[in-house]
């Protein structure tokens, strides 16, 4: 696995398909998507659940509400890529987000 991408969640249930989506449609083969709902009491946990059944690259951890440091923290805890991408779920990917990305860090030798 390349590159982990981890989204915490709380309470943003306009928002959240939406950035999964984009996460999820990347143009790029090699990553994972991890969603931590942060003990959201909104339809958010309802929204992750459902979109991790269509789709095997999305995995969701739920938690009690610590926090979005804490979210990253147990998402960096879970995440399996040799990189790791923080998105907040008011954000979104664009298509070429994650390919670029990797090509930028190896084409300029970086960790």
């Amino acid at each position: 696995m390349k590159i982990s991408v981890i989204i915490p969640v709380y309470n943003k249930d306009t928002y959240v398909r939406k950035c999964l989506q984009q996460a999820l449609s990347q143009d790029y083969d090699d990553y994972e998507v991890i969603a931590v709902d942060d003990g959201s009491s909104d339809s958010s946990s309802a929204i992750c659940d459902e979109m991790a059944n269509e789709n095997p690259r999305l995995k969701v951890i739920h938690k009690e509400n610590g926090g979005v440091t804490a979210a990253r923290r147990t998402g960096v805890e879970e995440a399996r890529g040799q990189y790791i991408m923080f998105c907040d779920r008011e954000d979104a990917l664009v298509s070429h987000a994650l390919r670029h990305t990797i090509e930028a860090m190896e084409a300029n030798d970086a960790d």
